[in-house]
């Protein structure tokens, strides 16, 4: 796929599975649906099936779905007010505006699904390059050799290898390797160095100083192993995601690492010209990073809305009118705020040519 055509696709497929959750969900408890549409602005093409308009718009960043009865100053005609988002039980509206974000994580996790059945490349426990002065090359190993057990524990792939060795600064270890004259036990200490994690903070861990050969595996599964690894993997990148924001607010992560429009293009189109299944990958974990966003409580995106409904709950009665208008302004507010300036990271990021991760 060209850049513009990958990072349409990955635009599109965002939004319609995001809106797709809102409307069935309406659909679901009973609530008319009067418009859905993909993109804001002005309407390029639209038709009406029952009572519901499907549109696409002219502005591609975005989309919406417009339920009966969704405004306090909406006139609603009495014979049709069950079918009235607002009418609607809080935990039926509750279920409606979740829906978006639970879809989009849903459609990553059928993703991470197919992606493991086709088969994830994996890479072996070869030896490649050694270090200089590092504890495996003082133990004498050399590129070629291949870990097939540390300290009796089987080792089938190099990550297998990393996370024993990551977690034993200081412990020594009996490696079994294959060589070209045999099998060999060497005792190696991984040497306790500091080094940067994905956050760009320092933690101690064990490091023998070798790099992999590139040999790689590609491994399948079958329907049934491939669910359990796919939610695991959606797990993880969900708490990767919030604890990135996290960083991000405390400051670990430099703000200059928020992208915008720009940089998502920019990935969309070096990941397709990866692969079909990279870019797959990140369409993945792009679902992911939006339905966690979009769950934040910050008034104008899902999770404000939920905290509405968390009060009016609560309170046994809603908000204002007035309430609900300052608070949507304020949270407008920050969202274009914190557009402007991923654009202008994006652009300043164009200019110093900055390669993306």
């Amino acid at each position: 796929m060209t850049g513009v055509v990958s990072a349409v696709v990955l635009l599109g497929v965002l939004i319609l599975v995001h809106e797709l959750g809102h409307f069935l969900l309406a659909k679901a408890v009973g609530i008319k649906v009067l418009k859905f549409s993909l993109g804001f602005g002005p309407k390029i093409i639209s038709k009406k099936v029952g009572d519901t308009e499907y549109m696409l718009s002219a502005i591609p960043f975005g989309g919406y779905v417009r339920m009966y009865g969704d405004e306090p100053a909406d006139e609603i005609k009495a014979e049709d007010r069950h079918t009235s988002f607002l009418a609607q039980p809080i935990y039926k509206r509750a279920l409606v505006i979740c829906a978006g974000s639970v879809f989009n994580i849903l459609f990553a996790a059928l993703l991470f699904v197919f992606i493991f059945m086709v088969g994830v490349p994996r890479p072996l426990p070869v030896v490649g390059e050694l270090s200089k002065e590092m504890p495996a090359q003082k133990a004498g190993l050399v590129k070629g050799d291949k870990i097939t057990e540390i300290d009796g524990q089987k080792i089938k792939y190099w990550e297998e290898m990393t996370e024993v060795v990551h977690k034993s600064p200081g412990k020594e270890l009996t490696f079994t390797i294959e060589t070209r004259e045999g099998v060999k036990s060497f005792k190696i200490t991984p040497q306790k160095k500091k080094v940067k994690n994905l956050f760009g903070e320092s933690e101690e861990v064990g490091l023998i100083g070798i790099s992999p050969a590139g040999d790689v595996e590609t491994v399948s599964y079958s329907i049934f192993e491939s669910i359990p690894l796919a939610l695991q993997k959606t797990f993880e990148i969900i708490m990767l995601t919030i604890l990135a924001l996290v960083k991000i607010i405390q400051k670990v992560l430099p703000a200059d690492t928020i992208g915008g429009p720009i940089m998502i293009f920019q990935l969309a189109s070096k990941q397709a010209s990866t692969g079909i299944m990279s870019f797959i990958m990140f369409l993945a974990v792009i679902n992911i990073n939006l339905g966690v966003f979009n769950l934040f409580p910050i008034p104008i995106l899902d999770g404000g809305h939920m905290v509405y409904l968390l009060i009016e709950a609560i309170r046994r009665k809603p908000l204002s009118e007035r309430v609900i208008m300052v608070t949507q302004k304020i949270g407008l507010a920050l969202i274009l705020m914190l557009m402007t300036f991923a654009i202008y990271n994006d652009v300043l990021r164009v200019i110093k040519g900055t390669p993306i991760p």
